[in-house]
């Protein structure tokens, strides 16, 4: 890759062989003085930056904790003038910037800067080709959502702010579905099944008090109403200011917020007899196989080919299932690994391997994940020697965006610590949602899989703000997975077999996505048939096989970030392990994985590399 040199660099290179005394033809390496100089005057350079690319998405501002009484400009010209601003930004940090003059992590981030571009290049045939509305990203959810648990309410200004926003959502959802019409235009239009999910959910967000006749409020207003009195028993407002806000924020909600709801729903509902019944992979959509292609490199931060991912994934289910039934036969099951499944699926009253569909039942698993997670915390210092700053929590995901079966997920905290950072889990049908599977979730959502991981990369001091933010999915997912498995090596964790079996039941489960993400994109599977293997080779109940295969039909090539991602550290980790011997260092090889962010793989590995000729050097 060429690297340019500014004119006034040049200048001072110059300078510095002549002061060295060199001749012609020799040349001498710049000193230490000029590195520091030239990285500190890039990191100073990428700290504007990011306050320039932040400045285009004000839900990004509000998930930092930063104020704000905006939401993002969807529309096309939003997203010309910030790939504009994007490529801008390359070119003017190839001009100022000598690369060969920056020390090894300033060179890191250089790449990473330039990676995120060529991402955004790659991506750009396909600008109508992902999905808006479907039932696994839930964009239409996520504008109450930040309302309601993210956007802070500590004076008057924030919640004139809050109101302003509950306006600007609605114009948010206009663009969005104008956006969506556009893609159907062009004949791209996501599987029939999102549809109704979208219907109903967009139909929750605007029931309740005062948008209809119900008893019960809206729970964006009842969220209003809770701020207003707590800014009226500050004494930050009189009655006179309270009642203003809840006139203003009853104006907003029954106007432009339900307006463009209704708008979405009615949509939705015209154009849903347009999309066959059977759903397809994005391999039948226009120009589909290379979009699939795009989205596999996008998601893996590598060039493996569908193929090569498909027989991957095939290896290692067929490894796991041999892990997986020396568990049943320890257990003394007498069947085949199928039937061993098929029972634990079916076994839903015995208390042993489920919770009760209850309240309590839904009490109990939050509380057990809690446990587990603070159990582990116990033994952290001796594998890492980075630890998290901030808090977690266990929560349920709020009732308007629950659905049976769906994934659990993280949320990150605020990098000042001021919230904490949660895992959510979707606890409607406690009958998904097996004991088995409790211990190794809480490990991968929590620690030291998520929470870690992007916590510490949001405490990171040493490289720019940009890293600290930065979101490469094999890594950031690998990186979960990876922790699944690193958690067998801790004391105390997997002690029952059955745990042990829900945590290999999680392995395989990402190796079936490697097998279905490609079956149904690349090789034309149907739903069925996803449907029917991935039943075959995990401990999933219907209810979770499908809703995970229809995740993956939305979501292309997504699911294939975990285990390319766990596989590529697993790699680095015997890489590391075998270049040192007795000189590895556990705690030393985690911090290394994590004390830069997220990053491409291939930039990890230089990362590990680098580490190993240190370790090598000093030794």
């Amino acid at each position: 890759m060429k690297r340019s040199t500014a004119p006034s660099l040049l200048f001072g290179l110059v300078a510095l062989v002549a002061a060295s005394g060199c001749g012609p033809g020799e040349s001498a390496a710049p000193d230490s003085a000029a590195i520091q100089a030239e990285t500190d005057r890039i990191n100073e350079w990428f700290e504007a930056k990011f306050e320039e690319q932040l400045a285009f998405s004000p839900l990004r501002q509000t998930y930092l904790g930063r104020a704000t009484d905006q939401i993002d400009d969807f529309s096309i010209e939003a997203f010309d003038e910030q790939l504009d601003w994007q490529r801008a930004s390359v070119a003017e940090m190839k001009e100022s910037f000598d690369y060969d003059l920056l020390t090894e992590e300033a060179r890191t981030s250089f790449d990473v800067w330039e990676y995120q571009l060529q991402q955004a290049e790659a991506a750009l045939p396909y600008r109508f080709h992902g999905y808006v509305f479907d039932q696994f990203s839930a964009v239409h959810a996520m504008f109450p959502s930040m309302l309601i648990t993210f956007h802070t309410v500590d004076g008057s200004e924030a919640m004139e702010a809050y109101i302003t926003r509950i306006g600007e959502s609605g114009r948010a959802i206009r663009q969005l579905t104008e956006l969506s019409q556009m893609a159907a235009e062009r004949g791209i239009r996501p599987p029939s099944f999102s549809y109704p999910f979208v219907i109903e959910e967009a139909g929750k967000i605007i029931s309740g008090a005062p948008l209809d006749d119900s008893s019960a409020d809206n729970p964006v207003w009842a969220d209003v109403k809770m701020e207003i009195q707590g800014l009226l028993e500050r004494g930050e407002i009189d009655e006179a200011g309270a009642a203003d806000f809840t006139e203003a924020a009853r104006a907003a909600l029954t106007g432009p917020f339900r307006e463009a709801y209704e708008e979405l729903i009615a949509w939705q509902q015209a154009d849903r007899s347009n999309v066959p019944d059977e759903a397809r992979g994005v391999g039948a959509l226009p120009d589909g196989a290379s979009y699939y292609n795009e989205r596999l490199a996008n998601w893996t931060t590598t060039e493996l080919t569908a193929e090569q991912i498909h027989e991957t994934g095939l290896a290692e289910v067929a490894r796991l299932r041999d892990e997986m039934t020396a568990i049943k036969d320890q257990v003394g099951f007498e069947g085949d690994l199928r039937e061993f499944i098929t029972a634990l699926r079916e076994d839903t009253d015995n208390p042993r391997h489920y919770y009760p569909d209850t309240d309590e039942g839904r009490q109990a698993y939050i509380d057990d994940a809690k446990a587990a997670i603070d159990r582990i915390e116990g033994e952290l210092s001796n594998f890492f020697g980075i630890l998290p700053k901030a808090g977690l929590e266990v929560r349920r995901v709020e009732a308007f965006r629950e659905q049976p079966g769906a994934a659990q997920h993280y949320m990150p905290g605020t990098p000042d610590g001021s919230r904490p950072g949660i895992y959510y889990a979707h606890l409607s049908d406690m009958k998904a949602m097996p004991k088995r599977d409790l211990e190794v979730i809480a490990y991968h959502e929590g620690l030291p899989g998520h929470h870690m991981q992007i916590s510490i990369a949001q405490e990171l001091t040493e490289v720019p703000t940009f890293r600290t933010q930065a979101g490469f999915g094999a890594y950031i997912e690998g990186w979960g997975l990876y922790t699944e498995w690193l958690a067998t090596e801790v004391p105390g964790t997997y002690e029952d077999p059955y745990s042990e079996f829900g945590r290999l039941g999680s392995e395989i489960w990402r190796a079936v996505r490697l097998v279905v993400d490609t079956g149904v994109h690349s090789k034309g599977w149907t739903e069925e048939q996803a449907v029917e293997y991935m039943l075959a080779n995990t401990s999933a109940t219907e209810t979770s096989a499908r809703s995970e295969i229809r995740r993956y039909l939305v979501a292309p090539g997504q699911a294939t970030s975990y285990k390319v991602g766990m596989l590529r550290i697993q790699e680095l980790r015997r890489k590391a392990e075998e270049a040192l011997g007795d000189r590895f260092d556990i705690r030393a090889f985690h911090d290394t994985v994590l004390g830069g962010g997220a990053l491409p793989l291939a930039i990890l590995e230089r990362k590990v590399d680098r580490w190993i000729e240190s370790v090598n050097e000093s030794t």
